[in-house]
């Protein structure tokens, strides 16, 4: 169960909206309906930590990374809880390797996992927003061989490996993409609005042979929003929900 967002803006999602220890008490609060006595839900940070921008920027790769304060902070609050932290990328013009190393500090703690996001992963001459990016399965897979071997090398756990999409285009050749030993490999369907919609975008992308399953739900843009029995309900089952 995963709260989304950045710390320095309540415009990207929940986790923007207060401090780490008082977003843990709400998230727990929001996953107690998902709980049974066989499942107990765990607790995640999905925290954006490349920050797609509408700008070139000094980097010219129209995004910047949050200070490193932030993460921490996260990382610290996750120990103190027993939640686990995901660092969200949205890159730009810039690929996933080059800057998931850049928060290669971070992802040497065995409480942290990775997402990319590839609706923000820009090709020469796109700008964000004005489209929906896209990623093909090869920059999946180096990036992914890498954070494997950074988990072999550091003997750390299993790792969360999170894919977003909500378009079949978004991720190119997605059937290319590797499982790799020490990461656990997530697909986490994005689409906003009403369940129908959401429903239909789910069945059209959802890879339950190849993944396991993440799902969204948007305290703002769902109208009506499902609740926790509907998303109980939804086959393939979905593993990991996220709130934003």
């Amino acid at each position: 169960m995963a709260y989304y967002g950045s710390p320095q803006s309540t415009r990207l999602g929940v986790l923007g909206e207060s401090t780490p220890d008082a977003m843990t008490a709400r998230l727990r609060r929001a996953g107690r309906p998902f709980a049974t006595k066989d499942r107990k839900v765990q607790p995640v940070y999905e925290l954006i930590v490349t920050v797609v921008d509408a700008r070139p920027g000094r980097g010219r790769d129209y995004s910047h990374d949050i200070p490193k304060r932030y993460v921490r902070q996260y990382i610290r609050a996750a120990h103190r809880h027993g939640a686990l932290v995901i660092l969200d990328l949205q890159p730009g013009r810039s690929d996933f390797l080059t800057v998931a190393k850049r928060w290669e500090w971070a992802l040497k703690d065995p409480w942290v996992g990775i997402a990319l996001d590839p609706e923000w992963r820009m090709r020469k001459h796109q700008i964000p927003a004005r489209v929906v990016g896209s990623v093909d399965a090869r920059e999946i897979n180096r990036t992914s061989a890498w954070l494997a071997a950074l988990v072999r090398r550091e003997r750390l756990p299993e790792k969360v490996f999170m894919l977003h999409q909500f378009k079949p285009s978004m991720i190119r050749r997605i059937h290319a993409v590797k499982p790799r030993p020490g990461l656990a490999m997530v697909q986490h369907i994005d689409g906003f609005g009403p369940p129908r919609a959401k429903l239909a975008t789910y069945h059209r992308v959802a890879r339950p042979g190849q993944f396991t399953m993440g799902y969204k739900l948007f305290y703002d843009e769902d109208r009506p929003r499902q609740k926790p029995a509907d998303v109980l309900r939804i086959r393939p089952k979905v593993r990991l929900v996220t709130f934003q």
